[in-house]
């Protein structure tokens, strides 16, 4: 059941595209895990020696852009979005250790067989098991391909209502028996993989890795973006497809993918000074990005504020709040927790001021979101606030 995607538009051009995406990537990255093909990767250092137990097959077939493993912790659940034949997998291994876990999602056959491959000896040499390898396309993580192929084989399509027969089972397998359940996972990584997904579904891949993490958890990926729009020749090269030049998201509608799933926090973590190609004029290079999940839901009133410490004059963040530097904005609880937690990337720019008299969450009232508000000083203080404290020691 393979979907042509002959004449279909691409997000980065108005040419068309006569060529089956999936089936080039299929192929291309099939034949990569057989044999090394270089062309498919950019030059990466990784952070720490992690590289030095991992078998030479393993670093030799894998293929990537950036390193987004240095920026994961010990003890978190991670997802890595076409894990090819493991390589970040396994370095990850090492470092969420035994209370962690590494679940890579490859549609590759072949790349599978490659990471699953090494799973006990990896285990060995760390000393605990704890890697999964499934099947999946990256953007649809509910559907579990394994179960699926098992399903297809008991139940050929050979007519309209097989067909009909065989959607119904992906719906009651993403239901049931879901790949990657919602709110499940502190963080999902992909090195390099993003760009070759169809032009068609990628405003549902990003939804998918939204609805996979955990409310603050968050995605780091390493991904080929352009500075422009890539021309119709490049865009006609299926090997070029293949090879994460023609599916590279333009520098900006990288960040804004994220936006627009419903991300705060996006922040370029490394942007490569040189290309890694030049293609009619048109620079690709790698960069790795981070996001956060968790600014959804209802905003409460408990009189906090926040100060922006500087040093610009003023900031705004995704939602169009401003914070003026040393004024003391006034937020609700969602804004103020989103900004001040200690895992928060802005919890280093701002300095957060809770009320004398906390406010109960279960009796805040409805916060009137008036976006540049300014929290009056009476207002932290209590309007009963009238002692005088001359100090009792010195601040010499």
């Amino acid at each position: 059941m393979t979907e042509t995607a002959t004449s279909k538009k691409t997000s980065n051009s108005s040419s068309t595209v006569a060529y089956n995406i999936e089936s080039e990537v299929l192929e291309r990255y099939e034949a990569g895990a057989k044999q090394q093909q270089p062309s498919l990767c950019c030059p990466t250092d990784y952070a720490g020696d992690y590289l030095k137990i991992l078998p030479e097959e393993i670093i030799a077939k894998d293929y990537g852009c950036g390193d987004p493993t240095r920026y994961i912790n010990e003890g978190e659940i991670v997802v890595d979005l076409g894990s090819g034949a493991g390589k970040n997998c396994y370095i990850l291994a090492q470092k969420v250790g035994a209370e962690g876990k590494v679940i890579g999602v490859d549609f590759n056959d072949e790349m599978l067989s490659l990471s699953r491959k090494y799973q006990d000896e990896m285990a060995t040499k760390v000393g605990y098991h704890n890697t999964e390898f499934v099947k999946g396309k990256i953007q649809d993580l509910k559907l579990p391909l394994d179960k699926l192929q098992t399903w297809l084989a008991e139940h050929p399509v050979k007519s309209i209502n097989d067909i009909s027969a065989y959607e119904q089972e992906c719906d009651r397998l993403r239901q049931t028996e879901t790949l990657v359940p919602d709110n499940s996972v502190d963080v999902v990584i992909s090195n390099c993989v993003l760009n070759l997904v169809r032009p068609e579904d990628k405003k549902q891949l990003f939804q998918e890795i939204f609805r996979v993490l955990k409310r603050g958890g968050r995605a780091v990926i390493s991904d080929i973006v352009c500075d422009e729009t890539p021309t119709d020749k490049i865009m006609n090269d299926p090997d070029l497809w293949s090879g994460c030049i023609s599916g590279a998201f333009l520098e900006d509608g990288f960040l804004k993918m994220f936006e627009d799933a419903g991300f705060y926090g996006i922040e370029i973590l490394k942007r490569e000074e040189t290309p890694w190609q030049v293609i009619d004029g048109v620079e690709f290079r790698s960069m790795t990005l981070q996001a956060y999940k968790g600014k959804e839901g209802e905003c409460w009133e408990r009189k906090q504020a926040v100060v922006y410490k500087g040093p610009w004059k003023q900031v705004q963040d995704d939602d169009g709040h401003t914070y003026f530097r040393g004024e003391k904005m006034a937020v609700c609880d969602k804004t103020y927790q989103i900004l001040t937690n200690p895992t928060s990337p802005y919890s280093e720019e701002v300095i957060g001021l809770e009320p004398s008299d906390v406010i109960p969450l279960e009796e805040a009232t409805e916060f009137t979101c008036k976006k540049n508000a300014i929290r009056q000083a009476r207002e932290l203080k209590g309007a009963d606030s009238n002692q005088t404290d001359s100090g009792k020691t010195s601040c010499c």
